[in-house]
């Protein structure tokens, strides 16, 4: 049984103009950058979060978009906060992430662009175009960086993100673009009034049968079975009327996950079921997506003591891909914990190990480094900032 205690409560990036990340951000040394970027017509910018790698490049680059909150107030609070964790997954491995705020969210603000009208006749081709035409404003931006290889891009999204990003390989034939992936992508869906089945399941299928004979490049649709606003049944029928029209697409169907799998890729631990799928996928498709720190001690799961199940890998690539303060603790008969974003992490890892572990609990790593001793024993830690 893997024990979860993980709350990266914390927003762990500093944003300033052009910052280096604070020393909550662990691994490689990675820069976040707001800009605003005008629309080749002239007539609008939009506001975009760049997280990269420290260093020249040429980096790949991902473009992921966020989804589509039901009130207007919601779409105010838009923030690429939202998303940030997963974009340093990405921009752990080599990538640029440019998280654009199309029009009418956040910071971009404006006129909400991508209205598809009421669900009893919605246009979605009609609010796809506009968003699209959002995400190609920053796609295009994104591949005139100096830091940015434009030969190896990806579009990604959460959510009417993944939608988006599905329509726009289909609508706009993205130079450079190697692949899309689409996370619980989808339109209409309404947990408090259908949970799992969205509205005007139809036209949406209908709306990528049409985009899915004009995508060249593998598509990845990630859901998870608790999808409470797409359930597993309507995101197989959008994949099967997807890949039919020719798009040449892989649905994964991940186990539940917390309350709402809708949410499954921006919470932290969901990492631990996206990024196997997702590495499984880039890699069957030659898309380099390897971790700039793999040589490093803390970086192999392989290392680990008493760790033989496929949850407790998972749980420490977790630990990897959260913010300090964090730490994860193992027992000599194979039960793990972890904790991230608290104070205390280090004390409620081990908290966590001891309530299934019919064996001691040790520490075997602490905000950066591996303190597991070679005796077996692990080490004494005393406390404190889980993060040094």
């Amino acid at each position: 049984m893997v024990l979860r205690l993980c709350l990266c409560l914390c927003l762990w990036l500093c944003i300033g103009r052009a910052a280096v990340a604070e020393d909550s951000i662990l691994g490689p040394r990675l820069v976040q950058e707001d800009v605003r970027i005008p629309a080749a017509n002239g007539r609008y910018t939009i506001a975009a979060t760049i997280l990269r790698p420290e260093g020249q490049g040429p980096f790949g680059a991902v473009v992921l978009n966020h989804g589509t909150p039901g009130s207007a107030s919601g779409r105010a609070r838009e923030s690429s906060e939202l998303l940030i964790q997963s974009a340093a997954v990405f921009a752990r491995r080599g990538y640029v992430v440019v998280l654009p705020l199309r029009r009418g969210f956040g910071a971009t603000g404006g006129e909400f662009a991508e209205d598809p009208g009421t669900c009893a006749n919605p246009d979605y081709r009609k609010g796809e175009q506009a968003a699209s035409e959002d995400v190609m404003v920053a796609y295009e931006y994104t591949r005139g960086l100096p830091y940015v290889d434009g030969k190896r891009m990806i579009l990604a999204g959460q959510s009417a993100g993944g939608m988006v990003s599905l329509v726009t390989a289909g609508t706009r034939n993205p130079e450079g673009l190697v692949a899309v992936l689409a996370f619980a992508a989808g339109r209409g869906g309404n947990p408090d009034f259908r949970p799992g089945v969205p509205c005007a399941i139809e036209p949406v299928a209908k709306l990528l049968e049409s985009v899915g004979k004009n995508v060249h490049v593998p598509v990845l649709l990630h859901y998870a079975e608790n999808d409470l606003y797409f359930n597993g049944q309507t995101s197989r029928l959008w994949y099967e009327r997807f890949a039919a029209a020719g798009a040449p697409a892989e649905y994964v169907l991940q186990p539940a996950f917390g309350r709402d799998g809708h949410y499954i890729f921006s919470e932290t631990l969901g990492v631990r079921y996206w990024l196997p799928a997702v590495e499984h996928f880039l890699s069957k498709h030659g898309v380099p997506f390897e971790r700039l720190d793999v040589g490093q001690p803390i970086v192999s799961v392989e290392h680990v003591p008493h760790v033989h199940s496929d949850a407790c890998r998972n749980l420490y690539r977790a630990f990897l891909e959260s913010p300090a303060p964090r730490a994860y603790a193992v027992s000599g008969d194979g039960r793990c914990g972890f904790a991230s974003g608290l104070p205390d992490a280090a004390d409620a890892a081990v908290r966590e190990c001891r309530t299934s572990a019919k064996e001691t609990c040790s520490l075997y790593a602490v905000g950066g480094e591996v303190v597991w001793m070679p005796d077996g024993k692990g080490t004494a830690y005393a406390g404190g900032a889980a993060g040094k």
